[in-house]
């Protein structure tokens, strides 16, 4: 079986698109006026405080929700079901099925389309070797580590088809040393299977590491504060390597940075300009 993704094309060039986007809860502003645009195959990242609105954004990105105001698209599409139709979202938490095993979880997404369960299961099968997974095609979540589990729903996201990917801290939940693995695991999957992919965390190495464009967003109400290009050479060869070279470490300051006037800024009326100061700064210095 290819993984490879169910053909789109977005008329505008963009794999994601959103537009002057706000997102209200009551009286609470969750997101204030975002525009972002991830192009086909590229991986963006966003990074920002806890409450900040990141998986909000997701979840319209998705068509699991609406925004209040504004517009997005994914591959040219703008409908909710059209959107979700073209979305694969990996969450925090794998979700995997505590009564099947690695390959009947990793099928799943294949039995959502129609195939019958031993079909899936075939097609799946030559795949789990290429995640890590390989001597571990029967066993059940609860015999599995934390990152194994995880490979699992990566492998069960990917298997879905989808061009565009929207992952959710997926590896918030793990171990700092699991964590450093999966990562570098991450990328290199990506590397051999390209996806449209936007990728919310907090941390921000993570961010640097996994996106080629990294978007910091402010404290509530979510609004993008800035936005840094990663070259591929400063996040080269491996997590220890890049953590070492100058050149990350300068951005990882500057992004660092931002998010620390947002959060100084919260609640004080001249938040906004502190943030819209720290991003001049960050893009003079860059």
């Amino acid at each position: 079986m290819s993984l490879s993704a169910a053909s789109g094309t977005a008329g505008d060039g963009a794999g994601l698109r959103v537009r002057g986007v706000t997102k209200r809860f009551g009286s609470t502003v969750a997101v204030s006026g975002i525009d972002l645009a991830v192009p086909q195959h590229s991986r963006v990242a966003i990074v920002g405080p806890s409450g900040c609105g990141k998986s909000t954004l997701l979840n319209m990105i998705c068509g699991l929700d609406e925004p209040s105001e504004g517009t997005i698209s994914v591959l040219g599409a703008s409908s909710p079901a059209e959107r979700l139709a073209r979305c694969a979202w990996m969450p925090q938490r794998d979700l995997l099925l505590p009564w099947r095993d690695v390959l009947g979880n990793a099928a799943l997404a294949l039995e959502n389309r129609g195939l019958r369960a031993a079909e899936a299961r075939r097609q799946v099968a030559p795949l789990v070797a290429r995640f890590g997974l390989a001597g571990f095609e029967d066993k059940r979540p609860a015999q599995l580590s934390g990152g194994m589990r995880q490979r699992v729903s990566f492998l069960r996201t990917l298997v879905a088809g989808k061009e565009v990917l929207l992952l959710d801290e997926p590896f918030g939940a793990l171990d700092s040393i699991t964590r450093a693995d999966l990562q570098q695991w991450l990328r290199s999957a990506l590397d051999t299977e390209p996806r449209t992919v936007l990728l919310v965390t907090h941390d921000v190495e993570e961010a640097l590491l996994l996106g080629r464009r990294v978007v910091v967003m402010s404290p509530r109400p979510g609004q993008i504060a800035a936005t840094f290009d990663v070259d591929a050479a400063v996040a080269e060869g491996s997590r220890r390597d890049a953590l070492r070279r100058p050149e990350f470490t300068a951005l990882r300051d500057e992004v660092l940075a931002v998010l620390e006037a947002g959060l100084a800024g919260a609640g004080d009326s001249s938040a906004p300009a502190r943030q819209a100061e720290a991003a001049r700064s960050a893009e003079a210095g860059a």
